[in-house]
């Protein structure tokens, strides 16, 4: 299976397209759409979901898993977030592509262990589980730990066969370097 994960952004929209065979995940891409921050916002947007539509052709995922946007200090910044989000689900869904979405916090969980991981801690952690060398800015790290945990969900099933960070480091020993 191979699974797109998106970090959306206004500025930096982050991209991760992993391959996914039994309990091997293996990174087929990741970097950032960086549309010129001089653009019109709507143009923007269109520049990202244009780019989206550009990896899905390239890489034919069969699921997109995208970070939910939070409400922070500034309702301003998660609206346009969310309208980033509705380009990308959009450009999936042309495709017939299954979109799921996913809390930032379940997505840390996920990749670190830890709901309040820094970004830092995730990149940490996705190096050593995805072998990693090149750092390709934070969005896309954040991007790739959305398709992993969208991996990890998907392999657990619906009720989740992993109660704890413990219980799959146990029940996955070949997974942690």
């Amino acid at each position: 299976m191979i699974i797109l994960g998106i970090d959306p952004g206004t500025r930096h929209t982050g991209f991760g397209v992993l391959n996914v065979e039994g309990k091997r995940e293996t990174v087929l891409d990741y970097g950032t759409v960086d549309p010129p921050a001089k653009l019109d916002l709507m143009v923007r947007l269109q520049k990202i979901g244009e780019a989206v539509d550009a990896l899905i052709e390239k890489h034919t995922p069969d699921e997109l898993a995208i970070e939910m946007p939070f409400m922070g200090k500034n309702a301003q910044a998660m609206l346009k977030l969310g309208q980033v989000q509705g380009f990308v689900m959009k450009a999936a869904l042309d495709h017939q592509i299954p979109v799921t979405q996913y809390a930032p916090r379940e997505i840390k969980k996920a990749v670190v262990g830890n709901g309040n991981a820094a970004k830092e801690q995730v990149w940490f952690m996705l190096r050593a589980q995805l072998d990693l060398t090149e750092d390709r800015g934070l969005d896309a790290s954040d991007a790739l730990a959305v398709a992993l945990c969208h991996a990890r969900r998907v392999e657990a099933g619906p009720t989740g066969k992993f109660k704890s960070w413990a219980s799959f480091v146990a029940a996955n020993p070949d997974r942690i370097a």
